[in-house]
């Protein structure tokens, strides 16, 4: 049966739905300063309005833009909000989270593990000194999934791309092409569920020159992926469209927008997990072991955990 596993790490929350001893899905929270996630319900002030009933609020923890204002509303005033996406991390810029107005109740937004509770499915939470059961299931691999784009299946290969407007996946592989395809098909599925990929997804599949099996191909992501999804047919070119929610960043989004902040928290796990007989002394690349001078929160949390006051030296 299905399982979650779950580990409050340091720096981030980390979670792997695991069936067949492989990981079907994923998902991290990270412990930041941003305390604008979705299902926060809270007050707000209303600073700019926008045209089509839409507006800029601030919240205590931040900003976020609102939709389906109440007409008549105006520019200074007060209401409550509901927090239905988080802000995304974008090159340049972050795009701000979004909210609605709503009736509720002001109360915080539920955690990861109260997310996974609320799917019904058994929890799992291995101790650092227990056998590694996430790294069993291929926790590190998805990581580099995620980091290098590099998905690999059994007839060919994916290359992720998130970009501002969408996430592409190139298909490439070896011929006969129908049935690439449909193995590619089923692969992007996998990817898009293992990664949280949210928002417009485009594949550009091989060009095939039948509607019959470019039909088979969008039957193949109909039988893969989990609603909720919408998807275009794919076009004479190899092209096909899946647009899906959005609530929160992807996988690829949150390890790339800080790539050092990842290593950092990858390697807090392992030095968690290092048995206590171990060397103290550990090397660390230079921009990591910067990041973590700059989080005595996380070493004291790390020498709580471990018992053991670890020597971190610079590469």
């Amino acid at each position: 049966m299905p399982e979650w596993l779950y580990e409050a790490g340091i720096g981030e929350a980390r979670a792997a739905l695991v069936d067949n001893d492989a990981i079907v899905e994923a998902a991290i929270e990270l412990d930041d300063d941003s305390s604008l996630k979705v299902g926060l319900v809270a007050r707000a002030r209303l600073v700019e309005l926008l045209p089509g009933r839409r507006g800029r609020v601030v919240l205590d923890g931040g900003e976020a833009l609102i939709n389906h204002l109440p007409a008549g509303i105006t520019q200074g005033s007060s209401l409550t909000v509901e927090i239905v996406r988080e802000a995304l991390p974008e090159a340049g810029r972050a795009k701000l989270a979004k909210a609605v107005p709503t009736d509720l109740a002001p109360c915080p937004a539920p955690a990861l593990y109260e997310r996974l509770v609320a799917t019904g499915l058994p929890i799992r939470c291995p101790r650092a000194h227990e056998p590694d059961a996430l790294e069993a299931a291929g926790w590190s691999e998805l990581l580099d999934e995620a980091m290098s784009g590099e998905i690999v299946f059994p007839l060919g290969a994916l290359r992720l791309s998130p970009t501002p407007a969408m996430t592409l996946f190139d298909v490439d592989g070896a011929p006969p092409l129908d049935g690439l395809a449909i193995a590619a098909a089923h692969a992007v599925a996998r990817a898009i569920r293992r990664h949280g990929i949210g928002g417009s997804v485009g594949i550009d599949f091989p060009t095939l020159q039948g509607k019959a099996q470019r039909n088979a191909v969008a039957v193949a992501i109909d039988e893969s992926l989990p609603q909720p999804f919408e998807r275009t047919a794919m076009n004479g070119f190899g092209f096909l469209q899946i647009v899906r929610p959005r609530p929160r960043a992807s996988i690829p989004e949150i390890l790339r927008s800080d790539p050092v902040g990842a290593a950092t928290r990858a390697a807090l796990r392992t030095l968690e997990r290092t048995p206590p007989t171990a060397s103290r002394r550990h090397t660390l690349p230079a921009g990591v072991h910067a990041r973590l001078m700059a989080r005595p929160v996380w070493l004291a949390e790390l020498a709580r955990r471990t018992g053991v006051v670890h020597e971190l030296e610079s590469a």
